[in-house]
């Protein structure tokens, strides 16, 4: 961000960038709020960004103008380096194709199915914390919450929702572990980067790579594996419905797959972690949820508007835009930036405060799942977990501190998430 006498910037956030990218979002509401960026030499590679609520949550729900079918990111031509073009993932289509797949989809998100789910979350996330008790009493030092509890819990949600057998869970957080360690671009804020981070950034992708396959081979032997054993997933919803009897179904389910991985696993992580740093900065409202476990409910809305862990994503226009208030037209066939993190802190709608946290404020119009026929198919599932995991982390440790200037933010340009949290209970 320029110094306040420059023009506001945009800039794409990534590792330690991550740490605070607030006080760019306000300075682009308020100055430039329908945004062009132009960070290269041809017009293939300017984008824009909306950051104001209004603007932002019309665009997520007028596919007709905003289109998901050209990729969620800033990068052109996202489908072709993927390989995608023929079979995109669900989230890069759509209506009334989107619309399809979806409805077969949704059949494993069912209120049931999280309702089910309940008591094995309970389980799991008190069995972490008792690691996490075990770990404090063998140093002195901090833990690392998210290995053992951040990056677990969603891993084994996304599973039950796949189908995964528990015999199978060990290799599948193997895999999902390096797949989500490395989605995403890694361009960075940090001028200190080094030949060694960009030979630690290789080895990442390599891994993951190799997981990538290993993964998608795995579910091509459980699909077949489902047509003769069906179960209550949505694997299992997918088969029956006739979407592996060919190839391009195939390739759907599987694409599918990694979609659930790489937005279920992440964006869970970034929204517990996020909430202890926010928890372990206002003791005051800390303690008030320890003493009112009630309140965790509305606490964890609250949570969710100020982490937004998907901090944005893209989709490119099919017609010109004009905003006259602010006397731009963002052109058609570009990408536009539809940031859900700065529309999440909009003063406009969610108060002069916006940018603080309020356990009582109850906000009921956050964009953090989206909006529309993107709205997040895991919303209910995630809001299931942090509750609990809220609620149960609270109640054993209700003091905690976090150091947040020990937070190390994991790469990746869309998704705010921390890779390590150091968590003192």
């Amino acid at each position: 961000m320029d110094t306040d006498r420059q023009t506001p910037r945009f800039g794409l956030r990534s590792g330690s960038g991550w740490a605070d990218p607030f006080g760019m979002y306000a300075r682009l509401r308020r100055e430039s709020p329908v945004h062009h960026v132009s960070p290269g030499p041809t017009p293939a590679d300017d984008y824009w960004v909306l950051t104001r609520y209004a603007d932002v949550a019309d665009a997520a729900t007028d596919p007709a103008t905003f289109s998901s079918a050209a990729g969620l990111t800033v990068t052109y031509g996202e489908l072709e380096a993927i390989g995608m073009v023929d079979n995109p993932p669900l989230v890069m289509q759509d209506p009334p194709v989107h619309t399809a797949f979806r409805s077969l989809v949704a059949r494993g998100f069912t209120p049931r199915q999280v309702t089910s789910l309940e008591p094995q979350v309970h389980e799991f996330v008190a069995d972490r914390l008792d690691r996490l008790a075990e770990a404090v009493r063998g140093t002195d030092g901090p833990i690392d919450v998210v290995g053992e509890l951040l990056k677990p819990l969603p891993s084994m949600i996304v599973a039950h929702y796949l189908g995964v057998p528990e015999a199978d869970r060990t290799h599948f957080d193997e895999w999902t572990s390096a797949i989500v360690g490395a989605v995403g671009p890694t361009a960075t804020t940090d001028s200190t980067a080094t030949d060694s981070t960009e030979t630690d950034a290789e080895a990442v992708r390599a891994s993951a790579g190799a997981a990538t396959g290993e993964l998608l081979a795995y579910f091509a032997d459980l699909i077949a594996r489902r047509r003769i054993e069906p179960g209550d997933d949505t694997v299992s919803a997918l088969v029956a419905a006739g979407r592996a009897d060919d190839d391009a179904g195939l390739v759907s389910i599987l694409a599918f797959v990694f979609t659930m991985i790489a937005g279920g696993n992440d964006t869970t992580t970034g929204l517990l972690g996020g909430s202890l740093e926010l928890l372990a900065a206002a003791p005051d409202q800390r303690a008030r949820l320890v003493a009112e476990p009630d309140l965790i409910p509305d606490a964890l809305e609250e949570l969710l508007r100020l982490t937004s862990p998907v901090q944005g994503l893209a989709r490119t226009t099919t017609r010109p835009v004009a905003y006259p208030d602010v006397g731009v037209e963002i052109p058609a066939g570009v990408k536009v930036l539809l940031c859900y993190g700065a529309a999440n802190r909009d003063p406009e709608v969610f108060g002069p405060d916006a940018d603080a946290l309020d356990i009582t404020r109850r906000p009921r119009r956050i964009l953090t799942f989206g909006r529309g026929d993107h709205h997040c198919l895991g919303a209910a599932a995630a809001r299931m977990a942090g509750r609990i995991a809220l609620t149960e982390l609270l109640a054993r440790f209700p003091d905690f501190d976090v150091d947040p200037d020990g937070i190390i933010w994991a790469a990746g340009n869309y998704v705010r998430r921390p890779a390590y949290v150091p968590f003192r209970p």
